[in-house]
């Protein structure tokens, strides 16, 4: 089996996470945090729409990460979403840090808000 190293070139990766905070391209955040390809910062939660919509230019999908534990999103969100142009999908938050890895290494406009576990 041949391994390969993933370059992130100059996009910025989910490094780890744990109780109340994620590392985000060597930097802690503690509580919800909003990534894009570009860099990191807090985010509001559930009731941000704003920010999210705001990224509707920049990216094509927002992975949202609900806890620890996979939750339904409210309707209502998930509909402002997609009148903005936006994909949305939903999970618990470490596989929702995953999946942006994943997604972001394959050079795709993804963006993650992410509830910590």
């Amino acid at each position: 089996m041949q391994m390969n190293e993933i370059s992130y070139d100059a996009v910025v990766p989910v490094d780890g996470y744990g109780p109340g905070f994620f590392r985000i391209g060597g930097e802690v955040l503690r509580g919800a945090t909003l990534v894009t390809p570009t860099g990191a910062g807090p985010w509001g939660g559930l009731d941000d729409v704003a920010s999210l919509i705001a990224l509707s230019e920049a990216v094509d999908v927002v992975l949202v990460g609900t806890g620890a534990e996979m939750a339904r999103l409210p309707r209502a969100l998930v509909q402002l979403l997609e009148n903005a142009g936006l994909g949305v999908e939903a999970m618990a938050s470490p596989a929702a840090c995953r999946t942006y890895n994943v997604l972001l290494a394959e050079g795709r406009r993804v963006a993650l808000a992410a509830l910590p576990v």
